[in-house]
């Protein structure tokens, strides 16, 4: 179970708003699937939208071909995806992936500020619930070209970005979906 925290300095509307992120191909996506399933509402990832449509359309703003203009679309997106929100007391929505990681990999790449600015302004609920390298289902697709030592990159920045913006952490374990998803909705209920 994860620990409720003594202070939240940012509650705010947001707070139902509740992030997974963590590694890629570790399970996120199959997990929200699962949260859908059982009637939440879930904000699908938007970096896999754009990789979608700038594939449906031969545009360039792709991982493998421009990921500056990819991560500045994925910004954009995740923006918009927040204000739509709608977060209300009593309901739980949930976010595959949010601002901060697009924000993080910017940092990485660019030296780009926007992470300790985004960060700040645009919060979730203080609990984001961080999905660990899965080697054993990690797959490459079509919108997934990156190999798994990126991934791990990936988790890495995610693991340290979190907590330097006063998020706690909870690990997702490494257990089926159903089970992985009262995980989360336990963790939740004891907020």
């Amino acid at each position: 179970m994860v620990p409720k925290s003594n202070v939240n300095k940012y509650s705010s509307s947001m707070s139902r708003c509740v992030v997974i992120t963590g590694c890629s191909g570790a399970g996120k996506s199959t997990l929200l699937s699962e949260l859908q399933r059982r009637g939440h509402t879930v904000i699908k990832e938007p970096g896999r939208r754009i990789v979608q449509e700038e594939m449906r359309t031969g545009g360039r703003a792709l991982p493998w071909l421009d990921m500056s203009a990819f991560l500045h679309r994925v910004v954009e997106m995740a923006l918009i995806d927040y204000a739509a929100a709608q977060c209300a007391e009593g309901r739980w929505v949930f976010f595959d992936r949010s601002i901060i990681d697009a924000a993080a990999a910017l940092q990485a790449l660019e030296g780009s500020l926007l992470l300790a600015q985004l960060g700040e302004s645009h919060r979730y609920h203080p609990c984001v619930f961080l999905a660990p390298p899965w080697p054993d289902i990690y797959v490459k697709d079509a919108e997934r070209r990156h190999n798994i030592d990126a991934a791990l990159e990936e988790f890495d920045r995610l693991e340290r970005a979190y907590p330097s913006l006063g998020y706690e952490v909870a690990l997702l374990p490494r257990i089926c979906i159903r089970e992985r998803a009262d995980f989360v909705l336990q963790a939740l209920a004891a907020w």
